[in-house]
């Protein structure tokens, strides 16, 4: 397959001009929300197929969130297009200036294997929104979710439109080796240096939503079994394989030991005595994954859970104490269903620990003192921070998602998402009817009273 090819025929049309009017982009989100909810059965199937996640689970995360994003991109795109007029300084008027969202051009969007088909067709949506091409490139990992993606894409929109690309890290380096006008990449901290190595080579500008160790920061006065449900149930979705699941809890000393009990009491509340046997329980995506987290039990000391089966994929949940600080299971991200637990004495301890390691995606608090709350919020640094939940704060479009630092960079969703695939583009636009002479040459014109205006007017 001819890349450079392809790329340019997707370049041809966005030169067209086609993509740019409101009507288009409106009508393309339309088929995009029509192409799943046709194919949702499918869609959903492929993707059990690739890591077995439960039904509801399944569709919750991966096609209605997507219809989510979908709907409110149709019920504000009008809006977001419209030019956003600033303020003109005095001795530009009359006058006015104004900032334009332009599209950037032909996207490349890189998917990974967790939410296959969501974190595929999110920034696709905002990619419509903003009115670009894009090529798409969805995991090798999740091969019947790809084939899916493919498959259906292919069969709504020509491909000088929007294209999937399948294959492997070969076939990504060919593209990441073209000159995207915009590149988001949504994968591990690892794999973004290359794509942002790459992309330099180009100047190309790149949306990256990586990951790390999200903290979970639990306070003394907390709801014990409410806060364990959430607690777990936004670590073992989706048997822990997800960017912002909490990574690792620090808890007060005075409760470790009771919210221990109340975490293992949830999880067989939620999955049974029988985790395996449990219906709402995911699997591990492969083995190389299988075998890199069960390597990670052995970095401290299994208080609960432990259980693995290689031939079913299957890892139990799994509570670790006194973590060995300087293990893998404590300097990378975990992204499976092994929670470490960690205990403090005071505020400042957790401050101090979470501010040695790389900034995380996600932060978690869990306590009823605001000032607790507010101490960690404004003395830690993070792409987002929940409180009393988990998980929770990336279902609100008015609120951007992304990280900072090796947690990533940019944001999406919403107006973020529309923002991030468009240029903002700065206009000033003035009139004929005043053209100030003192500006030009020779400046020895100048009166003394015309030099204090120009200060003034400054």
């Amino acid at each position: 397959m001819n890349y450079s090819d392809l790329l340019k025929s997707q370049r041809d049309l966005f030169d067209s001009g086609k993509t740019l009017p409101l009507k288009f982009r409106i009508e393309q989100l339309k088929l995009l929300k029509k192409m799943i909810l046709t194919h949702e059965k499918q869609i959903l199937d492929a993707v059990y197929a690739d890591l077995k996640k439960p039904d509801f689970e399944n569709q919750l995360t991966e096609t209605q969130f997507t219809l989510w994003e979908i709907e409110n991109t149709l019920n504000h795109l009008k809006y977001w297009m419209k030019p956003e007029y600033v303020e003109t300084p005095i001795f530009h008027k009359p006058g006015y200036s104004f900032i334009k969202s332009d599209p950037l051009g032909v996207s490349l969007i890189i998917a990974p294997w967790n939410y296959p088909f969501q974190l595929m067709i999110a920034p696709l949506v905002a990619n419509i929104a903003a009115g670009n091409c894009a090529i798409l490139k969805p995991s090798e990992l999740s091969t019947n979710t790809s084939t899916v993606i493919s498959k259906i894409i292919s069969e709504t929109f020509p491909s000088e439109y929007i294209l999937v690309v399948q294959g492997g890290a070969s076939e990504t380096t060919e593209l990441l080796n073209l000159k995207f006008d915009n590149i988001f990449y949504t994968g591990s901290t690892q794999v973004g240096k290359i794509v942002m190595s790459a992309a330099a080579q180009n100047l190309t500008p790149v949306t990256l939503e990586l990951g790390g160790k999200s903290p979970c920061v639990v306070d003394k006065n907390v709801p014990l079994k409410q806060t364990a449900r959430k607690i777990v149930w936004g670590k073992f979705l989706n048997a822990g394989q997800t960017c912002i699941a909490p990574d690792y809890i620090l808890v007060d000393k005075s409760i470790k030991d009771k919210l221990i009990e109340s975490i293992k009491e949830i999880i067989v509340e939620f999955y049974g005595s029988n985790v395996q046997k449990s219906n709402s329980y995911a699997r591990i995506i492969n083995e190389r994954h299988f075998n890199r987290l069960t390597t990670l039990l052995k970095d401290g000391e299994v208080v609960y859970g432990g259980q693995t089966d290689v031939s079913d994929l299957f890892i139990s949940p799994t509570i670790i104490e006194n973590p060995d600080l300087k293990s893998n299971l404590m300097t990378e991200e975990i992204f499976g269903p092994i929670l470490p637990i960690m205990e403090y004495s005071n505020v400042d301890e957790v401050m101090k620990f979470i501010k040695q390691r790389p900034k995380p995606l996600a932060l978690y608090i869990f306590s009823k003192n605001s000032k607790f709350v507010q101490s960690i919020i404004e003395h830690t640094s993070s792409g987002g921070v929940c409180v009393n939940d988990t998980l929770s704060h990336i279902t609100t479009s008015a609120l951007p998602f992304g990280g900072v630092g090796d947690s990533g960079m940019g944001q999406y969703h919403g107006k973020k998402g529309f923002d991030a695939f468009s240029h903002q583009k700065s206009v000033l636009k003035k009139s004929f009817l005043i053209d100030f002479s003192m500006r030009y040459p020779p400046y020895i014109k100048l009166s003394g009273f015309m030099k204090k205006m120009i200060k003034w007017v400054s």
